[in-house]
């Protein structure tokens, strides 16, 4: 797990009061964050605001009302937002490609975009972010006859080229099989310890392994912002294992040896388990869920 900096202390990103409206819904709801160096995991269920959030700050989308600096640009301006794209790494849900790129025309072609203007220095960036993530042999195959796993990869390379200071991830690991999966841990890592990262996922066990901290969001509102242990603790005395699956539970599920591991306000005298990072995610949903 990487151990940066005090992310309060520098901040990379900062965005304060960012609201996006949606044919009347409010997708954001003046969400603020500040993001520093290290791997930040941000977490919610489908239609929390994710998707939306990242694409804000990865300046794709602009906010209907709210601030936003990038290493101190303003992506509001002109100016600012090329220079916010200068710095930054954006890896979309469902990366677009053309179908007749190859590989390395692909991820060249976003290094164009980056500005990276001198031909042989930029086609050796190419040719390295692409053996990063495992493609240097294919990088000469047409992106239509990639497998899905090697297409997300093309663009996880395109959102490292150029060496960004900031790196917005949106759910990279879709797609990919165990082993690949464990690469991408180590990729984030490694990126995690000289550079801002925001990893969107829907595997906590990613969030669990990598990250410093966690940000949970639902209904465009930040409900934790905190390091994994603290979330971790909401479910502190709140799960519990026993014969059957309690009427009560919010979750309750049968394990691999027999017994029933339970989620939420256990009965007496019922045997505590230890528990997990989405033990904490869920109890939080939870708790907003009972609040409105």
């Amino acid at each position: 797990m990487t151990h940066p900096t005090n992310h309060q202390a520098a901040p990379t990103v900062s965005a304060a009061g960012l609201t996006v409206t949606h044919r009347r819904t409010r997708v954001l709801d003046g969400v603020s964050l500040r993001l520093g160096p290290g791997v930040t995991g941000l977490l919610g269920p489908n239609g929390a605001g994710k998707t939306t959030l990242l694409r804000v700050l990865a300046t794709a989308t602009a906010p209907d009302h709210g601030a936003l600096t990038i290493l101190g640009h303003d992506p509001a301006t002109p100016r600012g937002r090329t220079e916010a794209r200068r710095v930054l790494g954006y890896l979309p849900q469902n990366p677009g490609f053309h179908p007749a790129f190859t590989a390395f025309e692909f991820v060249d072609y976003v290094a164009i975009l980056k500005e990276l203007t001198d031909r042989r220095a930029r086609h050796a960036e190419v040719r390295r972010v692409l053996e990063t993530v495992g493609l240097g042999e294919v990088r000469g195959r047409r992106i239509r006859a990639l497998s899905g796993g090697m297409r997300q990869r093309v663009a996880l390379a395109a959102a490292l080229v150029g060496d960004p200071a900031f790196l917005v991830l949106d759910e990279p690991t879709v797609g990919l099989d165990p082993e690949k999966r464990m690469r991408f841990r180590e990729l984030t890592a490694e990126a995690g310890e000289s550079r801002t990262v925001l990893l969107s996922t829907h595997q906590t066990e990613d969030v669990a392994m990598l990250c410093h901290r966690v940000v949970v969001i639902d209904a465009g509102r930040v409900l934790f912002d905190g390091p994994p242990d603290a979330l971790r603790a909401r479910a502190a005395g709140r799960v519990w294992t026993g014969a059957d699956r309690a009427p009560g539970a919010l979750a309750g599920w049968r394990t691999g040896v027999g017994t029933y591991r339970n989620v939420g306000d256990p009965p007496s005298g019922v045997s505590p388990a230890e528990p997990t990072l989405e033990d904490g995610y869920l109890l939080t949903l939870h708790a907003r869920e009972a609040a409105v």
